[in-house]
């Protein structure tokens, strides 16, 4: 694949690109996580986690590949080259791009609600005022553009390095909590590789490394493990920390919305703090891509694109629908289904351009695309199961 045929609005530095992959990833997933976590055990977790990444991480660096081959597009057009065939072609992918689009506008919805969350208790604002408040400030950051964006996440990603390290230290110096050792119900382990999928999702942000990295192979395949690698530590940490600071009193309203409040003091600033900056990493990222989808469908200009990606979400928030987890999880039946198609449109892709595998190597083979499509089919089994 020429470099020059991959189009983008501007370039991104490596740590940009990779702050993008963290910021996607680091959101809502991660802050829903600890719930769930703790009605199982915490040897159920390690090995959950262990398995998700490794399957996630084989599914991100075969997006970036099937991107790649079609010029760093975003999924939508993807499916529309390598998968759809026919007559049916216009209606699947209309179909494609409502159901992907539907599950970003959701997830950008629990992102408004948890920063919702988090003003109503630190400022005591009303809820429908936060939101608006926070939509304003998050949401233009992505009207400027991607570049915008890349400095953003690389910017709160540092401070989110920061924010962590100093809460950490001040739940080890808090009264601490027994780790979950029993499992509540069998249930709860399929809803918990659910939850940790999701929340180490990052495929649609894969396209816009494939773009901002100008197709560098080797940049793009770092930019994705280490990108994913972090999202692992901070989602273990966050888990930890979350799981022996508040204990039992874990509600749906975000991890650290709960340890801040169990913690008081100065240090449930800090925990919104992070809050907010984990939240706001994920909506530049999830509404950026929902924008260069629909600017890739209808070809009306980026900053119309970006009114449609994410003007509905903070519609779909005030309207108070569903609580946090609850906006993720409807969120994850969607997204990680997608991973059925891409992996299709891989498979496709492979075969019909005959082309090397260069950013997957072996773990792109049919056995591997195999292990991805069972593993999104777990995972969306598991964003619908109840937890108890």
């Amino acid at each position: 694949m020429e470099n020059n045929v991959i189009e983008s609005e501007s370039r991104l530095t490596f740590f940009e690109a990779t702050s993008i992959i963290i910021g996607h990833g680091v959101g809502s997933g991660i802050l829903a996580v600890p719930y769930i976590a703790s009605r199982t055990s915490w040897a159920d977790i390690i090995l959950i986690v262990a398995v998700a990444y490794f399957i996630n991480l084989l599914m991100h660096l075969m997006i970036a590949e099937l991107s790649l081959n079609n010029g760093g597009k975003q999924f939508i057009k993807c499916f529309e080259t390598e998968l759809f065939k026919g007559k049916l072609k216009k209606f699947f992918t209309a179909f494609a791009f409502a159901m992907l689009g539907l599950s970003v506008l959701l997830n950008v919805s629990g992102f408004i609600a948890g920063s919702a969350a988090v003003f109503n208790t630190w400022f005591g604002l009303n809820t429908r005022v936060s939101m608006l408040i926070y939509y304003v400030i998050a949401a233009s950051v992505v009207f400027i553009g991607m570049k915008a964006v890349g400095i953003c996440e690389k910017v709160a990603v540092s401070a989110m390095s920061v924010v962590i390290f100093v809460l950490f230290v001040a739940t080890l110096r808090s009264p601490l909590s027994s780790l979950p050792s029993t499992l509540v119900a069998s249930q709860n382990l399929l809803a918990l590789y659910g939850a940790v999928s999701f929340s180490l999702s990052a495929v649609m942000s894969v396209p816009q490394a494939v773009k901002g990295l100008n197709g560098d192979v080797r940049k793009i395949r770092m930019s994705i493990i280490a990108g994913t690698g972090v999202n692992v530590f901070l989602l273990l940490l966050v888990t930890f920390m979350t799981l022996v600071g508040a204990g039992s009193a874990i509600t749906q309203n975000g991890a650290l919305v709960d340890l801040s409040a169990h913690l008081g003091g100065w240090v449930s600033v800090v925990g919104y703090l992070f809050t907010l900056l984990a939240l706001s990493t994920s909506l530049w990222a999830n509404t950026l891509n929902l924008r260069d989808i629909v600017h890739e469908q209808t070809k009306i200009g980026l900053r119309s694109s970006w009114i449609i990606a994410s003007v509905p979400s903070l519609a779909l928030a005030l309207l108070g629908i569903q609580s946090f987890v609850g906006f993720t999880r409807l969120a994850g039946i969607i997204q990680v289904l997608t991973g059925v198609g891409i992996i299709m449109a891989y498979n496709r892709s492979r075969k019909e351009k005959n082309l090397d595998s260069p950013v997957c190597g072996f773990f792109g083979k049919v056995p591997f695309q195999i292990l991805v499509v069972a593993g999104s089919l777990l995972a969306t089994a598991g964003s619908i199961i109840k937890v108890l």
